[in-house]
């Protein structure tokens, strides 16, 4: 790397929250500070739940105003942030609506089960390779497919997009992003124009082919001077746009025989390789084939992540009970270890509200007692996540055909170390917790290098290496838990399926 060093700022959103993060990259390291956060807060309005874009659009300008007075002058900005969402936009780049929340429950079972009529669903899998989700993309344009908007749509953004185009004038398809929506061929990289006409979903949004990270998207226009203050005309730089893609980026890894967990509120596990598994079996395991940097597969599964715990704290704050992460870590850390299990990933704990009996509905369904107190049911939910972690691990290294040693946890999950230490528990393998802020670092990195100071994927993950502390976690006993995992197993009816996977 050259000897000037580089500020560069993220901004990173998630579905809890977003910050803005300043980056300062040396010869030997990179440091990262975060000059605002911000709560991501939905709004639910008469047709159902949307995601308060022009709010979070104010507070990046606030957050960018705050990194230039920081850092001086930036060379850089990018935009990372969840996948599926988007906005549909007319031919002059105008918002037709607000885009909704993944969330919300327009997309039923029927809308599911008419995509399926009209493609299978595994001729989708062989040509997309994406996990079936209701929350993905293809399943919330089949859903409003007839609606106005989608009539008079001219181009599609992903959220990500979107942001980017209000702040540079500029919009384009990036191609990590796109892989989320289930539209995009896994192997071409190209749109599936053929499967999106036989969908009925209009096909003008999607006339531009996604370009892969590293390029100069525009720069802050002189319009937000006001508001973003000095960081007005600052080049900004397309990025690994979805946030798993740039936290991947981020992960430290030693070896081909690393998994990488990227924790948040989402939990996505999964490998690196070079190309996606298409297979029946890997249909039949509801894995996800997404794009990562350098044209790599993230080959990987959604489990729903700690979305759980933090429902259930918005509920405890809204009584005023105990609502602190480390105070109900603490209470976790004391509850007796045998913890009702559940499935974390049950179609009842997709939605919002309720949580706390929705979990107990569902410990009830499965033969368990409901978690008596705040420390039962937040343990309940780190062994249940362990637990699937362990079952999807097994899934993916019988499709790829390649054995997992260590599993390398980046994102907000870090800094839960019960859940850390659970994980090493349930799997039997170590696991290196860090970073913390993977996805802001990821967008950095990326930036970096299409300014000509970093150079290949491992170039980049030898720098984390360099400037992150790991906490490494070992299996108690040095064996994993496998008599709590076969009660999980029995309990969730998965043990029907793993018997499958085991002698296919």
């Amino acid at each position: 790397m050259p000897g000037s060093a580089r500020a560069l700022a993220a901004v990173d959103l998630g579905a809890e929250s977003g910050r803005v993060v300043v980056a300062h990259l040396s010869d030997e390291s990179v440091s990262l500070e975060v000059v605002h956060r911000f709560a991501n807060r939905p709004v639910r309005l008469h047709d159902g739940l949307h995601w308060n874009l022009p709010g979070i659009f104010t507070h990046l300008l606030d957050g960018l105003a705050r990194a230039a007075g920081a850092a001086g002058p930036l060379d850089g900005i990018a935009i990372d942030a969840w996948g599926v969402d988007y906005a549909l936009l007319d031919d002059a780049g105008r918002m037709l609506g607000l885009p909704y929340h993944y969330r919300d429950g327009r997309v039923t079972a029927e809308v599911v089960e008419r995509t399926y009529r009209r493609v299978p669903r595994s001729e989708l899998y062989a040509r997309t390779g994406i996990q079936a989700l209701p929350i993905n993309t293809i399943f919330q344009l089949v859903s409003e497919a007839d609606a106005a908007a989608a009539a008079a749509a001219a181009r599609i953004a992903l959220i990500p997009e979107l942001l980017g185009l209000w702040l540079s004038g500029e919009l384009v398809n990036e191609v990590t992003i796109a892989s989320t929506t289930g539209l995009l061929e896994a192997r071409s990289r190209r749109w599936a124009s053929d499967l999106i006409a036989r969908l009925g979903i209009p096909e003008g949004p999607f006339g531009g082919e996604p370009t892969e990270p590293g390029g100069l998207l525009g720069r802050v226009l002189p319009q937000h001077a006001a508001a973003a203050g000095a960081a007005a005309g600052t080049p900004v730089w397309i990025v690994a746009a979805h946030d798993t893609a740039s936290a991947f980026v981020a992960a430290p890894l030693a070896g081909p025989d690393a998994a990488v967990l990227s924790s948040g509120t989402w939990s996505l596990l999964g490998l690196e390789t070079d190309e996606p598994c298409l297979g029946p079996d890997a249909a039949t395991s509801n894995l996800t084939n997404e794009r990562g940097l350098d044209g790599r597969i993230r080959l990987l599964r959604n489990v729903m992540g700690l979305w759980l715990l933090q429902e259930c704290r918005r509920e405890w704050r809204a009584t005023g009970a105990v609502d602190d992460y480390d105070a109900l870590n603490a209470l976790a850390r004391a509850a007796a270890p045998g913890v009702a299990l559940f499935d974390p990933d049950h179609e009842s704990l997709l939605r919002g509200g309720e949580m706390r009996a929705r979990i107990a509905a569902a410990c009830t369904a499965a033969g368990e007692p409901a978690p008596a107190d705040p420390g039962a049911l937040v343990r309940s939910i780190l062994v249940s996540l362990a637990c699937k972690y362990r079952f999807v691990l097994d899934r993916i290294q019988l499709v790829s055909g390649r054995p997992v040693s260590f599993v390398n946890v980046v994102g907000g999950g870090t800094r839960n170390a019960l859940l850390c230490q659970l994980t090493a528990d349930l799997l039997g393998l170590p696991v290196l917790a860090g970073p913390a802020e993977a996805t802001a670092l990821g967008n950095v990195l990326v930036q970096a290098r299409a300014l000509g100071e970093l150079g290949p994927l491992a170039e980049m993950r030898e720098l984390v290496g360099r400037s992150v502390p790991i906490t490494r976690y070992e299996p108690a006993g040095g064996r994993p838990d496998n008599e709590t995992y076969e009660r999980f197993l029995a309990v969730t009816g998965l043990a029907s399926e793993t018997a499958a996977h085991s002698t296919a």
